[in-house]
């Protein structure tokens, strides 16, 4: 096989990696990502974080970095000829991740683990590891690309494949971590990669990608929220926005902003879905569409990647939402978010992520939103 060199991996100019740590997750993406960093000469490291391993997991496909992936990422390091280390991280995944996860529910907030785990565990401790190792750079299977400004700064853009760009999750990410990560699967698509997997002679050429949240088996929230909030299934009353009561729910961790189904409140003569969820009442109010409709929202802890940018701008409020045209209020690291029409289904705890056609400027938590239906303002 002729090795595939990408430019991804160069540092300054036309200097190439001595040494570069792969994040390993047992997938085929990561996995491709270790045979082309290997394929430079550089000396190559693979890390894999154990994350969690209660069995439902370790016996689903589609889950990463538990007991199965861990042998995988082992056996494709052993066919590459690389190095190969696992870490536990379990405690840390537990506490900063998926508590987070269970009490961001718990509070009627609609929480993105991903992120928070790439903030924490993957871009902060990985990193450093990657550092302690001596390594040049830590590269990852992120559907993402790094480029360098005109400025000479790092910035971060949206893969060449839109249905695999994976930017939204990645918006906290710093500077310094910017300049020492790496993406080099960005400019490819998937079937591409799997190509590359069969021709590296790699046993995870055809292994299903990760599918939800990697730590909730067969995408049964309520179930891993209940285990770690015993007092999450504490029932409340479903409101209409005009103030009547139309039934009563099982626990706040059953909904979501924009949630439809399942509200178990039948006979209604319109369709009606959640709009608000108040955890101090642990009310879940509910009403019609255009009651969904946001003009703006209180955005927290923005990050910018690259230095703060003054022109049009695009917000995606979550993964799968079309970039929508919006623009940025106020100073600091908290700020206004207007969005220049009609937003729906916005929710406190999602990540609103700003763009400049491909470019990622950044992005910050919605700590909450602005109705256009003056009955929810208050």
């Amino acid at each position: 096989m002729q090795p595939l060199m990408t430019p991804d991996f160069q540092l300054n100019g036309e200097m190439k990696a001595r040494r570069i740590v792969v994040a390993m997750s047992g997938g085929v993406d990561s996995s491709v990502v270790a045979g082309l960093a290997a394929a430079t000469g550089a000396e190559t490291i693979g890390i894999t974080l154990q994350l969690y391993d209660h069995g439902a997991a370790v016996k689903r496909a589609g889950s990463c970095c538990a007991g199965q992936d861990i042998r995988d990422a082992r056996a494709v390091a052993d066919r590459l000829g690389i190095s190969h280390y696992v870490f536990d991280h379990e405690s840390r995944f537990r506490e900063s991740v998926v508590e987070r996860f269970a009490d961001e529910y718990m509070a009627g907030r609609t929480p993105i683990p991903c992120i928070q785990c790439n903030m924490g565990v993957k871009f902060t401790d990985l990193l450093q590891m990657a550092r302690d190792l001596g390594a040049d750079c830590l590269a990852t299977g992120h559907y993402v690309r790094r480029m360098t400004g005109s400025d000479g700064r790092s910035e971060l853009h949206r893969a060449h494949d839109p249905a695999r760009d994976q930017s939204y999750f990645l918006f906290a990410t710093t500077d310094a971590q910017m300049d020492f990560l790496r993406f080099p699967l960005g400019d490819l698509p998937k079937p591409q990669v799997r190509e590359l997997a069969q021709q590296m002679g790699l046993i995870v050429a055809a292994k299903p990608d990760s599918q939800d949240i990697c730590f909730v088996p067969d995408g049964d929230y309520a179930s891993v929220v209940r285990k770690i909030r015993p007092d999450a299934d504490t029932g409340g009353a479903i409101v209409h926005i005009d103030g009547r009561v139309l039934g009563e729910h099982k626990g706040l961790i059953h909904f979501t902003i924009g949630q439809r189904k399942g509200l178990e409140i039948g006979g209604q003569p319109e369709p009606l879905y959640v709009v608000k969820i108040d955890a101090a009442t642990r009310q879940v109010i509910v009403g019609p569409r255009e009651a969904l409709a946001t003009r703006a929202a209180q955005v927290v802890d923005m990050n910018w990647i690259g230095g703060s940018y003054e022109g049009p701008m695009q917000v995606k409020v979550r993964s799968l939402a079309k970039p929508a045209p919006a623009r940025i209020e106020g100073t600091g690291p908290d700020r206004r978010l207007v969005f220049l029409q009609p937003e729906y289904g916005v929710a406190p705890g999602q990540a609103a992520v700003l763009y400049a056609g491909t470019r990622v400027l950044g992005g910050g938590w919605i700590a909450s939103t602005e109705p256009v239906v003056a009955a929810l303002a208050a």
